[in-house]
Formats: structure tokens, sequence, C-alpha cells
């Protein structure tokens, strides 16, 4: 029922490698340039989960169908020749020629004997009705976990692919911070080089120098795992060269009621759930069916002869029809119909507790979700803001520091408050595009 807890476990995994991403060392040039909707697509070709869901999804609606045309007759055309050894007696049968030995076995109507018959079946019960209930039953509960299993992968998907774009910028700014590392390096030098400042302060650049290194040299490590998980889902070899587009400005949340009503007429797991309860009620009319007769309808016309023939040797005519009716009448199989119809009552009841949890579950969820979404929206603009102080707050640091009024220190704590302002910013966009991805498995899609 929760599919898309198990894809949005995959997203979780990676998103720790996501957040801090970028484009891959020691590959071939990028080629493709792909988009989060084409990433989605290609993604429901590859992934198992989903692809086990719409299999199981289209073989129900087959069967579904099967039910329904088991309530109409069937026709068949049967063939047939029997051969039976004589017994030595004349026999004294209509159709037979004079003097013909009767057949050892009392059973076969002559020693030989040909059959070309059309027959067309047809019963009528209501264990009919009862497997097609039960196979709709099973089709609308499959309709519903292939679209948990489409809404969980479009979430996964989502998170993956801002993920390895956060990455990309990630690593522009630890690169850049490693620049700005080396500017500080060669102005310590310089002002010591003319006596203005301890050889601490160029101690203190080199280290935060080399300290960039080792992050950039990490950011690239975990920009090629993301990318590769990302890869695993959109192409047959994960380490294909691709590009993402360039992320869009985030689209605003709608407001809570229309979620809320999306929520409620659009969730397939609630879907699912009623489903299951309407498969255990299927399955105990099911089970009251075997309580109830069945009538039997043959029809069969063509040959049942001595000879292969529509006239036999003493000018009968051997062409002809037959028709019965059979009305089978339950009597006692020992309590066991009884047992089957409490066992389906049992399983209705669990089914009626799982659907009062899936809703319970559904409120829930949509108010989490929802209220992450919200603070992660209300954070975006705070986040920008922390970047532009933090760099303006770099600016006027280094200024300070050329003019020999601020420390070594400073200088450091202020680049070290830009990339993690920046870093924050990023990760703050890309929380947002997973809370709103979230919140579509349960809506489908957000107005």
């Amino acid at each position: 029922m929760r599919i898309w807890r198990g894809l949005c476990f995959l997203l979780c995994s990676v998103c720790a490698c996501a957040q801090t991403v970028h484009t891959p060392v020691g590959t071939a040039a990028p080629t493709t340039s792909i988009t989060l909707e084409q990433a989605i697509t290609m993604a429901q070709a590859n992934e198992p989960v989903f692809a086990a869901a719409v299999a199981e999804r289209r073989a129900l609606a087959l069967e579904r169908t099967n039910a329904k045309t088991a309530l109409l007759p069937t026709v068949s055309y049967r063939n047939m020749a029997i051969y039976t050894r004589p017994n030595g007696v004349a026999a004294s049968r209509i159709g037979q020629t004079a003097d013909a030995p009767a057949p050892a076995f009392i059973a076969n109507n002559a020693v030989r004997e040909y059959a070309s018959q059309g027959v067309v079946d047809e019963r009528i019960g209501l264990n009919q009705i009862a497997a097609i209930r039960v196979a709709s039953a099973a089709a609308v509960r499959a309709e519903a976990e292939a679209e948990v299993a489409r809404r969980g992968l479009v979430a996964a998907v989502t998170g993956l692919y801002y993920g390895s774009q956060a990455a990309t910028y990630k690593v522009d700014i630890v690169a850049e911070a490693l620049t700005e590392a080396t500017r500080f390096l060669e102005i310590t030098q310089k002002r010591e080089a003319a006596r203005e400042v301890a050889h601490a302060d160029v101690l203190k650049a080199q280290l935060q120098q080399q300290q960039r290194e080792r992050e950039l040299a990490d950011m690239k490590l975990a920009a090629n795992k993301a990318r590769l998980e990302l890869g695993v889902l959109l192409y047959a070899d994960p380490g294909t060269a691709y590009t993402l587009e360039a992320a869009a400005v985030p689209a605003a949340l709608p407001e809570r009621a229309a979620v809320e009503t999306l929520a409620r007429l659009n969730n397939p797991e609630l879907r699912s759930a009623l489903a299951g309860v309407q498969a255990a009620q299927a399955d105990t009319f099911a089970a009251k069916a075997a309580l109830a007769p069945d009538l039997a309808l043959n029809y069969t016309y063509g040959i049942d002869a001595t000879n292969f023939g529509v006239n036999g040797p003493d000018g009968i005519r051997n062409l002809g029809y037959s028709m019965s009716a059979t009305l089978d009448v339950p009597v006692w199989d020992w309590l066991a119909t009884e047992r089957r119809i409490k066992a389906s009552h049992l399983r209705a009841g669990a089914a009626k507790v799982f659907l009062t949890a899936a809703q319970r579950r559904l409120i829930a969820d949509l108010q989490e979700m929802y209220d992450e979404a919200e603070v992660a929206a209300q954070q975006l603009r705070s986040l920008d803001a922390s970047v532009l102080t933090a760099r303006e707050s770099l600016r006027l640091t280094n200024l300070r520091y050329v003019d020999g009024e601020s420390t070594a220190l400073e200088v450091v704590d202020a680049q070290t408050s830009v990339i993690t302002a920046e870093s924050a910013q990023v990760d703050g966009q890309v929380r947002y595009q997973t809370a709103r991805a979230q919140l579509q498995t349960l809506t489908g899609r957000l107005p």
C-alpha cells in the first residue's frame, strides 16, 4: 500500500549525497540535456517497482475481462474416432451394418465409432457473478497501486533531479571559495613581505586554502555518486553523459484548502484501501455463492455413428443434435463453505480497519507534508537575504583587512559564512522542491 514510501527511501538514501553534488570528474563531456519531465518519463521505463505495478494492473484487467466473458457460452468442435475389440456376438443396434459384431466394452456403442460435433456449453450460477466481483475489485486495487508507484517514482526522481542540480551549484560554490582562499593567501603573503602582518596570518590563510581544496574534492566525489544514482533510473548505462536543465524559479505553494480537496478526491492509497474492502466483500459473496445451485446447459450438433458420414450404410441419417440441462445442488460439504464464509468475514473486517487507518494516515501526512512545504517556502526568502548579507560582509571584511582594521581570522570567518549561506540556499531550494513532490504523492498534481 505504501509503495511510494519504498521509492522515497531511495530518494532519502541518495539525498545525503545529493546535498553535495555537481558535474562528474573524469567522464566525457555531457552530450544530452534533460528536463525534469523527460527524466520522469525515462525513469518510468526503467524503474522495476513501477514496471511491476503497471504489469500487475494490466494483468488483472485482463483477468477481469476473462471473468466477464465466463458468463458467455463457449463453443468447441470435437472430432473423435474410437475402436473397440469385438466380442464375436452380432450387434442389433440401429445404424449398424447387419451381422456387425458388438463391442467388447458395453459402454461403447460399436466396434468403430466416429464423432464430429459442435458443442455449445453454458453455465449459469452465482459463482460466475462472484468471480466478476472479485476480479473487478482486484483490478481496481491494482490500478490504485500502480498510481501509488507512479507518484512515488515521480517524488524520487524529482528529489534526485534537484539534488543533482544542487550538487552542481555547490561544487561551483566551493570552487569559488577556493579561489577566494587562494586570493586571500596571496594578500597575506604580500602583507607579510611588507612587514604589515605576522606570519600567523599566512599560516591561517594556508590552512583555509587546504581546507577548501579538500572540500572541493569531496563535493566532486559526492556529485559523481548522485549523478550515477540518477543515471540508474534514466539509462541502461548509468555512466551515460548527460546534463540537467537549469533550475526554474520554484512554483508557489497553493492554498491549503485546495490541496486538501485534491487529496480527498484523488488519493490512490485511499482508493487502494477502499478496493481492498470491496475485494473482501466480493470474497464473502463468492464463498456464499458455493451454497447456491449451478445450472449447466449443453447443445451438441453433428454425428456420432459407426461410419464417418452424414448418412449411415442403411440410409439412416447420422447428422443430428442433442441437448442437456444439469442442475447441481450443493447438499453437504462438511461445513467447508460455512468456514470459508466466516474466514471472508474476518478478512473484510481487517480490510475496513485498514481503510480507516489509511484515512487517518492521509490526514496526518497531508498536515505534515504541507507544513514542511510551507516552512521550506517561507525560508527561501530568508536564505536569499542571508546570501546577500554574507557576501557583503565578506567584501567589507576584505577591505578592512587590507586597511589593517580586521584580522585574518575575521576574513576566514566571513569566507566560511559565505559558503554556509550559499550552501544553505541551495539546500533550501532542494528541500522545497522535494516537499512539493512529496505533497503530490497525495494529490497527484498541485494546482
